[in-house]
């Protein structure tokens, strides 16, 4: 009983169809693999929560100006002059908190 190899030319077009089967299916599945990492990506970024929308924001906004000032004036008598003392103390502070909001509909 004797074996019969295929020819080199039929083993070659056999490989031929089965990478053209491989590659056809990749193709097909490709919409599916797509599909499957956007959905990943989809969801994780909902796991953050609420993102930025420039039309809803609610800003909270807090100014303060402290100011101090000290203002000393001495003059001592020469040859008969006069003599004067000035002392000024000015602090103040202005302060300014609130909130602002956009809700666009």
């Amino acid at each position: 009983m004797r074996i019969r190899r295929p020819k080199k030319a039929q083993t070659t077009i056999e490989y031929s169809f089965l990478i053209v089967i491989i590659i056809g299916a990749l193709i097909a599945m490709n919409l599916y693999f797509k599909r499957g990492i956007q959905g990943r990506w989809k969801q994780a970024i909902d796991g953050l929560g609420d993102q930025y929308d420039p039309g809803h924001m609610l800003t909270e906004m807090r100014y303060v100006l402290d100011s101090n000032s000290e203002t000393f004036v001495w003059t001592n008598q020469v040859n008969g002059g006069f003599v004067s003392m000035r002392r000024d103390i000015v602090n103040s502070v202005d302060s300014r908190s609130g909130y602002t909001g956009v809700d666009a509909e």
